[in-house]
């Protein structure tokens, strides 16, 4: 099924006799059983206002077209959704309804905020068919605002997202970064947590100890950029880089997981407390990246390894993003499990938008 427009979606979605596997670029792998729904057929910018800082794009728009359009204008998305196709070795292109239902979010979620924070407005078929039309065009307008956020990061369980409205921002004028050499997890941790609570305004905290570097990102207009990465340098000393190109390659590798591209083993995504990345680390082994200061590791361990299990005990959450020896996301707790269902009760009453997914 490929519906070209938003009442054909609801027409094949209410007329559905089973479970529909929801596919909008196909590169996150993140569908679940079923017929396959594609959503590509669902596409365009309807509108882009740059005085208003605004965007709506329908949800089967690529994100390279997007990104052309702001870049033409001088903005971006703030929230940097990675691409995930190296690292899932999949094809496709991303799209606007995928990095919404998944809600994307890369290194400059610790400054900027998530995609989520950024969704005016959604248009959306749920699991009867029927259209809803939740949020606005412009920030102020919050009606019904909880439900924008509720489809970010419902993984088309609970929609099929037919057009999303954003805000964006300018693009900064300059951009530089601070690179500190060959220190331990713990010692990049520490590192990070003292740039992060500085006022140099920092917009990326990442660690590679596959490099031995601990990158610090600033960005902002020139003079400010060369100020504060200097007063940062004398607070952590390091070495400054100043190369646009540079910067935003090493940056581009932190989002999009880089270091374990074309290499076996399974995946883990796992967001704890920056103070529990030491004892993350420790306890995994295998490969990291650090990201968002330490609140985001990434993990490269060998194939059948249940991370879950060897945490047990430390604060917050494992995804298994590649591979398929455990469940790709962890149980939810009671309390939260009779909320979803709930929620799922009210709008997939049949069960059939990506079913078994989120379980």
């Amino acid at each position: 099924m490929k519906p070209s427009s938003e009442d054909e979606l609801a027409g094949m979605i209410a007329s559905a006799g089973g479970p529909v596997r929801i596919c909008g670029g196909g590169t996150r792998g993140l569908s679940g059983a079923g017929e396959v729904l594609q959503t590509g057929g669902m596409s365009g910018i309807v509108l882009h206002e740059p005085g208003a800082l605004t965007l709506v794009a329908k949800a089967g728009t690529p994100l390279a077209e997007v990104e052309a359009v702001l870049e033409g204008a001088d903005q971006r998305l703030p929230f940097e959704p990675m691409d995930a196709r190296g690292l899932l070795e999949s094809e496709g292109v991303p799209t606007v309804g995928g990095m919404a239902a998944a809600n994307v979010s890369g290194p400059r979620r610790i400054q900027a905020g998530a995609c989520r924070d950024y969704m005016l407005g959604v248009r959306f078929v749920d699991g009867a068919g029927r259209v809803v039309s939740n949020g606005g065009r412009v920030m102020k307008n919050v009606t019904g605002y909880d439900l924008v956020k509720l489809m970010a990061g419902s993984f088309g369980t609970l929609g099929v997202l037919t057009e999303v409205a954003f805000k964006v921002l300018p693009k900064p004028a300059a951009q530089a970064m601070l690179v500190l050499e060959g220190l331990s997890v713990a010692e990049a941790v520490a590192a990070m947590s003292r740039a992060l609570g500085s006022a140099f305004d920092v917009t990326g905290a990442a660690h590679d100890p596959l490099a031995g570097r601990t990158l610090l990102r600033i960005e902002g207009f020139e003079g400010s950029v060369d100020y504060r990465a200097e007063r940062l340098q004398a607070l952590l000393a390091g070495r400054i880089e100043r190369d646009v190109v540079v910067v935003e390659e090493a940056w581009r590798g932190i989002r999009d997981v880089a270091p374990f591209h074309g290499r076996a083993g399974d995946v883990w995504r796992i967001s704890c407390k920056p103070s529990d990345a030491p004892e993350v680390a420790a306890r995994l082994g295998g490969d990291l990246l650090l990201d968002w200061g330490g609140g985001l590791v990434w993990a490269l361990l060998p194939t059948g390894t249940d991370a879950r299990a060897a945490l047990a005990g430390i604060g917050g959450h494992a995804t298994l993003v590649r591979g398929a020896s455990q469940p790709r996301f962890a149980p939810q707790p009671e309390a939260v499990a009779a909320i979803a269902k709930g929620l799922q009760a009210r709008f997939d009453p049949r069960g059939i938008l990506n079913p078994g997914l989120m379980a």
